[in-house]
């Protein structure tokens, strides 16, 4: 495979075009053959949309950087600040002054998508979450992500936050080939430490024959999304669905084209690098769901389309619905921080960290931060 930070700069080809502008209700979407960089299939791919907490892949992506650059490893300290006690759900409720690696960190972001996690390894690993942004949008321009801008390293709504179906699919194939060593963290069914268990929201994983991550989000102005991976007789497609209306809708939309990919032969499909935007699509501005996601009725459609037992309704002939088999449980814990801290780590006297994790603090129906309504949650993850 050839690697993202090479041919990505190579992104001055003839300009090629995928299919016709989608209302904004469709959501932007893009599938790409991870083998070859080949795309698919595309619709809106460079529509600007707030990509919530698929900010975590971003957050991870510069981790193994600094991780390959020898500023820390994975046993070095991540230290639960002030500030990140003070995120809103999703989050694990650790007090200030909390250590554990970053390991655990990473872990803890890609499955329980906490936001005072990731508040935290932004901190530990770049001095403050400002400085720690600066370092993302630096890598998202080395890597060729041309129409993204982060400021945060949890996906908590900004409206100056925002990226692109083809630049997440750039940061998705750059995890991948980049970083295989890492594979695992995108993976993982659920964590635990004693009786506490957190399952992963990734709805395709057990449910669509070779999955194998990578991240779920949501917002209310960002609405429902997810970067899924699956592998198959040794290939690779990504999908990338964003601004769905429910955990349902994105999880069939994402299985639909997984599988659509896996029916293709390897085709002469214009790649990631040489696609080019739609007329007037990376100008236009960020889609805000608020209304299409987080109302009343909204609500209240996604509650009637479950089925009898409360569960997941799904209609892609491609995953199968029911329950579960129990998930495999990785442990994680708090504490054993042995590794070098990060040269921008802030100061701070360590505490003496005892016990294990405490139980994570659920998500408040429909509680969002200050500046967001009422109605309906504003966290970067979803159920």
């Amino acid at each position: 495979m050839r690697r993202p930070n090479g041919f990505l700069w190579a992104a001055t080809v003839a300009s090629i075009v995928f299919g016709a502008a989608m209302p904004a209700a469709a959501g932007p979407s893009l599938l790409l053959d991870a083998n070859t960089g080949a795309v698919l299939d595309s619709e809106q791919a460079f529509q600007h949309w707030y990509p919530a907490s698929l900010t975590k892949l971003m957050t991870a992506y510069v981790a193994f950087r600094a991780i390959q650059l020898g500023e820390v490893t994975l046993e070095s300290p991540v230290r639960i600040s002030e500030r990140a006690t003070k995120e809103p759900p999703s989050k694990m409720g650790y007090p200030a002054g909390t250590v554990l690696t970053l390991d655990a960190a990473l872990k803890i972001i890609m499955v329980k998508s906490a936001n005072d996690v990731a508040t935290a390894i932004g901190e530990s690993l770049g001095g403050s979450q400002e400085a720690f942004a600066a370092r993302m949008n630096s890598e998202a321009k080395r890597l060729g992500m041309t129409n993204s801008n982060f400021v945060n390293p949890h996906g908590l709504h900004d409206d100056r936050q925002y990226t692109t179906a083809h630049d997440l699919a750039v940061l998705a194939l750059a995890l991948r080939a980049q970083f295989p060593q890492y594979a695992s963290y995108f993976t993982i069914e659920a964590l635990g430490s004693g009786k506490d268990v957190i399952e992963n929201h990734n709805t395709l994983i057990g449910r669509f024959t070779g999955a194998d991550g990578m991240k779920t989000g949501y917002t209310c102005p960002a609405g429902y999304n997810l970067v899924a991976s699956a592998t198959r007789n040794g290939r690779t497609m990504l999908a990338v669905v964003i601004g769905a209306t429910s955990v349902a809708t994105r999880a069939d939309k994402a299985a639909d084209l997984l599988a659509k990919g896996f029916s293709l032969p390897a085709a002469r499909s214009p790649k990631l690098w040489e696609v080019k935007a739609n007329p007037g699509e990376e100008t236009a501005p960020a889609i805000n769901m608020r209304d299409t996601v987080c109302t009343k009725a909204a609500a209240k459609e996604r509650l009637d389309a479950l089925d009898e037992k409360g569960q997941l309704v799904f209609h892609s002939a491609h995953l199968t619905g029911g329950e579960l088999p129990t998930p495999r449980v990785t442990a994680i814990s708090i504490g054993n921080a042995t590794g070098p801290a990060s040269p921008f780590m802030p100061k701070f006297e360590r505490p003496a960290m005892v016990g294990n994790i405490p139980v994570p603090l659920p998500r408040p129906d429909y509680t969002p931060p200050v500046e967001e309504s009422a109605q309906a949650p504003s966290n970067g993850v979803t159920q």
